[in-house]
């Protein structure tokens, strides 16, 4: 009897293994379509939010074909590459490649259909995991529009302000490249030392120094990826 039993709660074990790992892959299957549809919207919020437009899960997808004129994939030497979706670009996976090697993704937006803005995103790392966010530039290549950070795992309260309003506009306004035209980016420093009268200063978060010396390393690592392009529109 005891034998009996043993056998039967393993093959009964047995069974609801493959019963529940079978109703989990289903689910998964199932729900992808749904979970890569958020992502995509989450993302297009994401590029509005750097032109200072707000949206929702309901109107992104309108707004971002409203406001999102185009979209296009640049070398490290500022040539445009074809063939290649900007939309599908993972910039982690590009900024582990040699710079020579990366697909550099540009998203042109338009408030007024008079004026352009570029939209470049950026990725980088915190304290506690990455960050990462988009820029928006006018047609100068040089002011910021605006901008839009997130983190995955920031301290609420300090490093987690990347995300609110008040950091995010310090940057408009600001510029890339100073007067005689070098790339310069724009730094964050300790909060409250700032120059106020500086174009290519902002104040950091006062507690969140790592993650504000990580805003600072991700704009120029990331920006700087881009100067033969902007040069080249320049020119």
């Amino acid at each position: 009897m005891k034998s009996f039993s043993n056998t039967y709660i393993f093959i009964f074990s047995s069974v609801m293994v493959i019963v529940v790992a079978a109703v989990l892959s289903v689910a998964a299957i199932t729900l992808q379509p749904f979970q890569k549809r958020n992502v995509e919207i989450n993302k297009k919020q994401n590029i509005l939010a750097s032109l200072n437009i707000e949206s929702t899960a309901k109107n992104a997808e309108e707004m971002y074909n409203k406001y999102i004129t185009e979209s296009y994939v640049v070398s490290s030497n500022g040539v445009v590459i074809d063939g290649v979706n900007a939309f599908n670009i993972d910039m982690k996976k590009e900024l582990a490649k040699p710079l020579t090697e990366r697909n550099l993704p540009i998203y042109v937006g338009s408030i007024d259909n008079q004026t352009k803005q570029y939209i470049i995103p950026v990725y980088g790392k915190g304290l506690w995991g990455p960050i990462w966010g988009y820029v928006s530039l006018k047609e100068d290549l040089s002011t910021i529009f605006g901008t839009n950070f997130a983190h995955k795992g920031e301290t609420p309260g300090l490093g987690a302000e990347i995300e609110t309003k008040w950091f995010q506009l310090e940057f408009v306004d600001k510029q890339i490249f100073n007067e005689s035209g070098k790339f310069v980016s724009v730094s964050v420093v300790k909060g409250g030392t700032a120059d106020k009268e500086s174009k290519h200063e902002v104040d950091g978060i006062s507690g969140g120094t790592i993650t504000s010396v990580g805003v600072d390393q991700m704009l120029k690592d990331c920006l700087s990826s881009y100067e033969p392009y902007f040069k080249n529109i320049k020119k």
